[in-house]
């Protein structure tokens, strides 16, 4: 099965994959989002180092039942043929009611049906007080007219 937009990416498409991979993201749904990975995917995620949809989907949950209220942004920094490179901002907090913004940078690999089958994250937590918050748009899709990463200095 597909998974348009396909390699070789060109600057626009290299753009609306990162902005549909955010999109995704942002729903918060474990299993949604890990159709967009090969079934052997391969990911390092920090120092964690998973293989395969069911292992994702399974990070996924436990991730997002400890980052609550995530909000994600992503920006295209490079891409090549089937590989695009990320930088992401995410702001979350945890149970306690800290919060947090998490800076990282991903690289992907595609294969020919438009599946990521190689993410490599590396990603920091910096703990953050409620009113430095920079995204408080409703939970779910940024809304097209919020600043991106570049436009809020992040």
């Amino acid at each position: 099965m597909d998974r348009p937009p396909l390699p070789p990416f060109t600057l626009e498409t290299a753009v609306q994959k990162a902005r549909m991979a955010e999109d995704a993201w942002n729903t918060r749904d474990p299993a949604r989002v890990a159709l967009a990975y090969t079934t052997d995917s391969r990911w390092r995620n920090r120092a964690e180092f998973l293989q395969g949809r069911d292992a994702i989907q399974a990070f996924l949950a436990r991730k997002w039942a400890r980052e609550l209220e995530y909000r994600l942004i992503k920006e295209l920094w490079a891409f090549r043929e089937n590989r695009i490179a990320v930088r992401f901002a995410y702001e979350w907090h945890d149970d306690s009611g800290q919060w947090f913004r998490s800076y990282g940078n991903e690289n992907w690999e595609f294969d020919e049906h438009g599946l990521m089958r190689l993410r490599i994250a590396s990603i920091n937590d910096l703990p953050i007080a409620e009113g430095e918050r920079k995204y408080r748009w409703p939970l779910g899709r940024r809304p097209d007219e919020h600043p991106a990463l570049t436009e809020l200095g992040l």
